[in-house]
């Protein structure tokens, strides 16, 4: 079969070459009528851009680096395919992914300014700043999303997990608990230490109880929720909830509670934080705090795209606020 190419299509329409191409990118020096006709018969003939010839005309390679803290330990894996899904959604047309490592790319300092369109970066620690350091100094336009960062020269979207934690403390005080357990997440993370800090707040602020066997230290992967768990049955007494400081850790906690015949809310009450596609299918339903991941990442992308076509637009800073979702995985001690 014949590849169809912009000449094909301007032979078709009777119309330049010159018009195809401004018509297929929206161009402003063309008719609506005739963009629309353009497109139309694009789509008949089949018509599939070649992005490299396109990138060399351009200069752009037509491919958006996102990067991880801590890939391979640290990340959660339901919040790295979350990220990726919604990030593929939101990108303009024509653009791809590229995926990848902090830590990798610290190490082998391969992040070229023409290997990459921009960047986002998806940070959980402080240590990623010498990196966002690095891309900002080889101007490679860039958003970071997920942690709040000391700077303001960057765009950056994440959202209050210290608000989070708090609120989901208090409902589970305000349906009667007073003794809790922790499993707390990634050292390094900003995140582990934010929600943390709101679990000591509830507990000092409301009178409540925890003690040094009912605090487990995870680091976000379900396996270490199972372990942890696990190690706080095994004390003399147990607490009434446990805050897993993440959805994954929770499932891992559910599912060593099962494997020693603790039933959950009945027996032991659990919460969770980021609300995961798959929470609201656990037995119990999870309760949890719902990480506004989606807008994050829409405004990520919308603030890239158009830092693309205009590098000198003012950096954009937004934290949002989480939700408290309440299911079934928190007993009531009022009655």
């Amino acid at each position: 079969m014949e590849e169809v190419t912009i000449r094909t299509i301007a032979q078709r329409a009777n119309v330049s070459h010159t018009t195809v191409s401004r018509a297929l990118n929206d161009s402003p020096l063309v008719k609506e009528a005739t963009k629309k006709k353009i497109r139309q018969l694009a789509d008949y003939l089949g018509y599939v851009p070649n992005l490299n010839a396109k990138g060399l005309v351009e200069q752009r390679s037509f491919l958006i680096g996102v990067f991880f803290s801590d890939l391979d330990t640290g990340t959660s894996p339901s919040f790295l395919v979350d990220v990726i899904k919604r990030a593929r959604d939101f990108l303009p047309k024509g653009y791809s992914l590229s995926l990848d490592s902090v830590e990798s790319l610290s190490a082998s300092g391969t992040v070229s300014r023409h290997q990459y369109d921009g960047a986002i970066v998806v940070s959980q620690s402080k240590k990623d700043d010498p990196f966002i350091e690095t891309l900002i100094k080889r101007r490679l336009p860039i958003v970071v999303l997920n942690r709040k960062i000391d700077r303001d020269d960057v765009s950056n979207f994440s959202t209050n997990d210290y608000l989070g934690a708090k609120k989901i403390l208090e409902y589970a005080i305000r349906m009667g608990h007073r003794q809790f357990g922790i499993i707390g997440g990634a050292e390094s993370f900003v995140s582990a230490a934010d929600r943390r800090q709101g679990f000591d707040d509830v507990i000092r602020e409301n009178g409540a109880e925890t003690r040094p066997e009912w605090q487990r230290q995870g680091n976000y992967l379900p396996e270490s929720g199972y372990q942890a768990m696990r190690d706080i049955l095994g004390a003399a007494e147990t607490p009434t909830c446990i805050f897993a400081t993440n959805d994954d850790m929770a499932t891992g906690a559910v599912r060593a509670c099962q494997d020693l015949e603790y039933k959950v809310p009945a027996d032991i009450s659990i919460i969770g934080y980021d609300d995961m596609n798959y929470s609201k299918y656990l037995v119990p339903r999870l309760t949890t705090v719902r990480k506004p991941t989606d807008s994050i990442v829409q405004e990520g992308v919308s603030a890239l795209t158009e830092l693309l076509s205009n590098p000198a637009m003012a950096p954009v800073k937004k934290v949002a606020e989480p939700t408290l979702i309440v299911r079934d995985s928190v007993k009531d001690l009022r009655k």
